[in-house]
């Protein structure tokens, strides 16, 4: 059964800064459809339906989707089979959200592996799954440009550059490319393993090396400023925080 969580002010203030999204959603339970539809028409989004796999992907590549909310377990062709088509036949990536009952890392890495951007495991809040439809636009929209924009800090990938409030940042080339990674994932809390393996693969580093280049990236990103956006979420990771959000917590590296 599907249950809408609770609208706080944080997750209110993403949504509406957010236009109107295009969505596929390919379902065929019709009564989780229907209340997947009424909600996110509610919310001022523009969906499509389609009941079978082989429906839907005639739609997503025959239209223009912002996401597809896609299930796993359909009838004739699934969710994976979906996906993996989609990929090979798309003219551009289109952002594909997994709905499945399944929650194993063997069903995940399954998904991810033909291509799936992020799953969501039934039962789930509607209110989530609106923000993740959002998170997945906002992600793609901002890797596929030469600039990132994310309110004070603007990041150009093709000159390497980095302003803050209109002021340029000199940063040396791992600083650049940490900021790069957080502002991508944003607003996404990117672990230490993960941005570990982003900035030196599986190539083994020294254990303060990262910690290093954290606190070198605040001195310059944060400390000439009131406010920090460098964010260390304990023990999980990193993040970046376009406004004041009291929920994450600041960590200074020392």
């Amino acid at each position: 059964m599907l249950i809408s969580g609770f609208s706080s002010p944080k997750v209110f203030a993403m949504t509406t800064a957010v236009t109107s999204l295009s969505i596929l959603l390919v379902e065929d339970q019709l009564n989780i459809a229907s209340n997947i539809a009424d909600y996110l028409e509610q919310k001022g989004h523009v969906l499509d339906f389609a009941q079978q796999g082989r429906q839907g992907l005639e739609l997503a590549l025959e239209n223009h989707y912002d996401v597809i909310i896609l299930d796993l377990n359909l009838p004739i062709m699934d969710g994976l089979e979906v996906c993996q088509q989609l990929r090979s036949k798309a003219s551009h990536h289109i952002p594909i959200l997994m709905l499945t009952a399944r929650d194993s890392i063997e069903d995940k890495v399954s998904g991810f592996s033909v291509g799936t951007d992020d799953y969501l495991t039934k039962p789930f809040s509607l209110q989530e799954l609106e923000i993740r439809c959002i998170a997945l636009l906002r992600r793609y929209l901002l890797q596929t440009s030469n600039t990132l924009e994310l309110g004070p800090l603007r990041i150009d990938r093709k000159s390497k550059q980095v302003q803050r409030d209109g002021q340029p940042l000199e940063l040396h080339s791992m600083g650049f490319r940490i900021l790069t990674v957080l502002a991508e994932a944003y607003p996404q809390v990117v672990s230490r393993s993960m941005l570990s393996q982003k900035l030196w693969g599986d190539e083994p580093t020294e254990s303060d090396a990262l910690r290093s280049h954290i606190y070198q990236l605040r001195c310059v990103l944060d400390k000439p400023f009131n406010d920090a956006m460098l964010k260390t979420v304990h023990g999980v990771g990193f993040t970046l925080a376009v406004t004041k959000d009291e929920t994450v917590d600041a960590e200074d590296e020392k």
